[in-house]
């Protein structure tokens, strides 16, 4: 297996048809894992949705310092320890940054792999927007925002559409950048255990491809 960083592009099909959120994000850095030269999985990092989460991480001074890993999708093909192989190979050249992840409890994560990879665990934090059920699944506001709806929560009482207070997402941080962790504004914890649950979804075959970073 060989970590190499990719093309942002080469990540579109794997966030669009793979990862559960079904959306492109921000990308910085994309990194991809190939076994045989081909691909088998994507890890993206970014700047967070919002200056907030920075902020409480480091804080104001220090905000711009940080940056999500805001997706990681691996085949199923894929050896086993796969995801954490490519978290940690990616993190290795990440060594300006602090990097902050979330394991999202309402997908019944826990996040075991930032655990593998020596991310320090802040706690859980709690989300003031709903989930909706919708075609059959739960989703974030986001989810709806994203199709145009500017005002979920009203969209949802017009259309009789079921809500619920949302699980709270499981923090996560690294030090790629030792320096910064002296301005740590969370306090570490023991890290949290309990079942994880993977979700089914097809493998992204293209055979043969070869990073334009290598």
């Amino acid at each position: 297996m060989v970590v190499r960083q990719i093309d942002n592009s080469e990540t579109d099909d794997w966030l669009l048809n793979k990862h559960y959120a079904k959306r492109k994000c921000q990308r910085m850095f994309s990194f991809g894992l190939f076994v045989d030269n081909e691909l088998d999985g994507i890890v993206t990092y970014g700047m967070p949705p919002s200056p907030q989460v920075g902020r409480g991480f480091l804080g104001e001074e220090h905000r711009t310092k940080v940056i999500e890993l805001n997706r990681l999708c691996i085949n199923e093909r894929a050896p086993k320890n796969s995801a954490s192989f490519l978290v940690g190979r990616s993190l290795r050249k990440l060594k300006e940054w602090a990097i902050v992840s979330y394991a999202d409890g309402a997908m019944g994560h826990i996040g075991y792999i930032y655990q593998a990879t020596n991310f320090i665990y802040c706690g859980a934090a709690k989300s003031h927007d709903k989930e909706y059920f919708i075609d059959g699944k739960w989703v974030h506001a986001k989810v709806l925002t994203n199709r145009g709806i500017t005002a979920p929560s009203v969209y949802a009482k017009e259309n009789n559409i079921t809500t619920k207070k949302p699980q709270p997402k499981h923090r996560y941080i690294y030090f790629g950048d030792k320096n910064l962790k002296k301005y740590l504004k969370y306090k570490p914890q023991p890290y949290p255990k309990g079942y994880t649950q993977r979700y089914a979804c097809k493998d992204i075959i293209k055979p043969n491809q070869i990073s334009i970073f290598n």
